[in-house]
């Protein structure tokens, strides 16, 4: 599979400045095939390392403090010499060995000629991990595919590229339109982790899906028991089995209360916050106020909770994948009402996903009272952007409006399946998010 990340790492590898860099991410996201695939195309050699359960490694690490005899170490332990010139180091799930994190310093300061890679799936989610000083590793975060992603692996590359030469105000003709409207609402059901996407290039078997996907969550489960504090563990799942359906109610914003009766807040932000560490939930915070500087405005007992997968979240709410697909490519008819809530929930998720892969960090949501809602709002230069995202027929915009009217942005985004105008905001289709970047740059 082709990630977009692969020209983040070749960026990283001709740094001048480089440092050794801990991949991130939620498991079972590629990081591992992503950094030993990368080691294959651009070393002679690849020195990998896996600390999870592994005791050798682990002793190795906290017998020696000399990088230049850990360096040696690891040669006789793999029976081949680390060459600084020929061999990308690949350290994975280094968050299970403080010892090694703690060398990253040592790596960085003292021998920096040495390419080295981590791979990190829980990072800062209880282990009593050594600190490490700022500034002597980098970062990245691997996400789930996006969509531009799973078009380019499942033979999309005929609408990529019709799309990228479209103008960024410019409509699909309507040939386009459906296919990418197809293409989309298989997305939404597979999502975007390598695992399911494999399974459905594969086989195009829905059922086959359904179980990749449960096989996925329920790897997430058996962490929650094998690494969360056991105080947590019940807490934990309380938490992650009630966003779908939180984010699916009429209000959506997450209530403490709707996860575990008689619970409060203080009860459990301890398990939200490791949710949050292990990359398996996005909190999208409210702003009482678009105003610059916008954290100034921020409602941090306000916010929604988002999963770090649309497919996952698919999964979970118990959404058929015919639910989605029943639709007529390419027509205005609603998806199936009895299921909007949870489509809502689905597309959301799918729109916050591409935001985080466009611009890095979490956007924002409005809401005026209990009235009006915006979705999402980002920062683009010194600008705020509303977002409102529509699952169904409605071409109703009310919220946005308001927003419109109080606030007047110099953009407004309809994120909707329509290809048409957006009146007084700026339509974008659903399957077109991934070029809001050039979109907004007119």
């Amino acid at each position: 599979m082709k990630r977009r990340m692969s020209m983040e790492l070749r960026r990283w590898k001709d740094k001048a400045d480089r440092k050794p860099l801990i991949l991130k991410g939620v498991r079972r996201s590629g990081k591992t095939w992503l950094l030993r695939k990368f080691g294959t195309e651009y070393y002679e050699d690849t020195a990998y390392f896996n600390f999870e359960g592994n005791a050798a490694l682990h002793e190795l690490f906290e017998a020696e403090r000399d990088i230049g005899d850990i360096l040696t170490k690891l040669g006789a332990l793999r029976e081949k010499a680390i060459d600084p010139d020929k061999t990308l180091i690949v350290f994975d799930e280094i968050q299970f060995c403080d010892r090694a994190l703690a060398s990253l310093k040592d790596f960085s300061e003292i021998v920096p000629h040495y390419h080295v890679v981590c791979a990190a799936s829980l990072l800062g989610t209880g282990h009593k991990q050594l600190p490490f000083p700022s500034g002597t590793v980098d970062f990245l975060t691997l996400r789930p595919l996006s969509f531009y992603e799973f078009l380019s692996v499942c033979g999309g590359h005929d609408v990529i590229e019709y799309v990228r030469k479209l103008g960024p105000v410019e409509k699909a003709q309507k040939a386009f339109a459906v296919k990418l409207e197809r293409l989309l609402k298989t997305y939404l059901i597979t999502g975007g982790m390598p695992e399911a996407v494999d399974v459905w290039i594969k086989t195009g078997d829905f059922d086959l899906l359904d179980e990749a996907q449960q096989r996925i969550l329920n790897t997430f489960e058996l962490d929650f028991a094998k690494y969360a504090p056991n105080k947590e563990f019940s807490k934990l799942c309380a938490v992650w089995n009630s966003i779908s359906v939180q984010l699916a109610g009429e209000n959506s914003k997450f209530m403490f209360g709707h996860a575990k009766k008689g619970m409060r807040a203080k009860d459990l932000v301890g398990a939200l916050d490791w949710l949050q560490n292990a990359g398996l939930v996005q909190k999208v915070l409210r702003v009482e106020e678009p105003t610059l500087p916008i954290t100034a405005y921020i409602d941090y007992n306000n916010f929604k909770l988002y999963m770090v997968d649309t497919g996952l979240l698919r999964k979970m709410t118990g959404l058929p994948a015919s639910v989605i697909l029943e639709e007529k490519a390419g027509s205005a008819r609603s998806m199936n009402e009895d299921h909007a809530g949870f489509m809502k929930a689905v597309i959301g998720n799918y729109v916050l996903s591409e935001l985080l892969y466009i611009f890095g960090e979490a956007p924002y949501f409005w809401r005026s009272g209990n009235e009006a809602e915006v979705d999402f709002l980002i920062q683009y230069g010194i600008d705020l952007i509303p977002i409102e995202v529509k699952s169904g027929k409605s071409k109703r915009t009310r919220s946005l409006g308001e927003y419109q009217n109080k606030y007047a942005p110099t953009c407004a985004i309809k994120a909707t399946m329509r290809n048409e105008d957006g009146g007084r905001a700026r339509n974008v289709p659903l399957y077109m998010i991934w070029k809001l970047n050039s979109i907004l740059s007119v």
